[in-house]
């Protein structure tokens, strides 16, 4: 196993019973979310399961929704939302990003080109 593999948070490195040791939870909970849908890990070739670290962290909100008195449904919808809103809040910063370059060349003129105010 390479170092880079290690690194990679979406490497299955982890068994069931290693997650559910490393996270604080009963093996069949990681199993219930695996039949609910939430968490999909990996099949080793002996079809055991393997789970990612970016899938623990998932198991991780999940359980602490859970925790707060979620059902299933409400938690996984929750979790949803919290991705969606990450991916547009990311979206949004990376528009405005460009927009405020796009506005920095149009203030600096090019050399030899006459900028807004000197048109005219």
């Amino acid at each position: 196993m390479t170092a880079g593999r290690l690194e990679d948070p979406d490497y299955p490195a982890y068994t069931t019973g290693r997650a559910a040791e490393v996270l604080g939870v009963q093996q069949a909970f990681l199993r219930a979310l695996d039949s609910a849908g939430a968490v999909r890990p990996q099949r080793s070739a002996g079809n055991h399961r393997r789970y990612s670290r970016r899938q623990l962290a998932m198991v991780v909100r999940i359980r602490e929704l859970f925790d707060q008195g979620h059902t299933m449904a409400s938690a996984l919808r929750i979790v949803s939302l919290e991705d969606d809103l990450a991916a547009e809040r990311a979206l949004t910063a990376s528009l405005r990003r460009r927009l405020g370059r796009r506005g920095r060349q149009r203030k600096d003129p090019q050399p030899g080109r006459p900028g807004p105010q000197q048109e005219g």
